[in-house]
């Protein structure tokens, strides 16, 4: 199917998928999602949080994005059915087309247990459970990104998993702007591209490089606002370990149909064309589904 394709030509299948993705794409912001679940606007708590916070929440964060950093160059130009052996993953031997499910229930399951503990511990916890919460994301979003067919060990590809952090929502620099799925996507491409270049000449030795650390804090910026929403709707008073079990529940579902949607709209482009699907896309209209 040629990039002049348009929203007629996709197969049923194709096109009933792609409504799933710019469903999980464009669905309510992560706060939303997580005041459903404690009660309260999620806003309104990030404001009662102590001054402290902001500068644990950063830390945090660029700390599990180095985590994750550092496990996708390590397996970078392995062999693909151990591409990913560090965080329990085999690589796609298909060039496109879906294969086997994601275990998505049982990352879930994995993080509502550190979930469970950072209930108890509060803020205090942020340490060491957000890195690890995140590593077991992205597993998640790798393990995701296979079952769409995209090679893991490829750098693009698994950069592409550590970009899924900064499209789940806006950053504050966005100034309340409705950002949709291809603006958001676009503003990463450069530094994605860039750092993928870098990645696949120098391996592990890009740890330290200008490209792949403009990303990171690219990615770390978006990616902190979430984990803010996360940290506030686990501060209230007594919340207890079921209820943070609950609100990392939440957390690693919105990451999760992020990653779905993501990497079914770049199968559907290798398909028919980026053109296509970005045309086919904006036609969709959620409001008529």
């Amino acid at each position: 199917m040629g990039p002049n394709a348009n929203i007629a030509d996709l197969s049923d299948v194709d096109l009933a998928a792609l409504k799933r993705a710019k469903h999980e794409l464009e669905t309510p912001p992560l706060g939303m999602k997580l005041a459903a679940i404690v009660g309260a606007p999620v806003e309104k708590l990030i404001g009662k949080l102590p001054a402290i916070a902001n500068d644990k929440v950063n830390d945090a964060t660029q700390a599990a994005l180095r985590k994750c950093l550092q496990i996708a160059l390590k397996t970078l130009g392995k062999q693909s059915e151990g591409a990913l052996a560090s965080v329990g993953l085999n690589s796609a031997q298909n060039g496109g087309a879906a294969v086997s499910k994601p275990s998505n229930l049982l990352h879930k399951f994995a993080v509502a247990t550190t979930g469970a503990a950072g209930g108890a511990f509060g803020l205090f916890a942020l340490p060491v459970e957000l890195p690890v919460t995140t590593t077991l994301m992205f597993r998640s979003i790798c393990d995701i990104a296979r079952s769409e067919g995209e090679p893991l060990a490829s750098a693009d590809t698994q950069l592409q998993c550590l970009t899924v952090f900064g499209m789940g929502g806006r950053s504050a620099a966005d100034d309340e702007a409705d950002f949709g799925y291809f603006i958001v996507r676009g503003a990463l491409a450069q530094a994605v591209s860039k750092a993928s270049s870098e990645m696949a000449t120098k391996g592990f030795a890009a740890h330290g490089s200008t490209a792949l650390l403009k990303l990171m804090q690219t990615v770390a910026t978006r990616f902190s606002v979430q984990v803010s929403e996360q940290v506030a709707a686990k501060s209230i008073p007594a919340i207890g370990a079921v209820l943070g079990a609950m609100v990392n529940t939440v957390f690693i579902d919105h990451f999760q149909n992020v990653a779905h949607g993501h990497f079914t709209v770049r199968r559907l482009e290798r398909k028919y064309g980026e053109a296509a699907i970005h045309a086919a896309y904006d036609a969709i209209d959620l409001a008529m589904e």
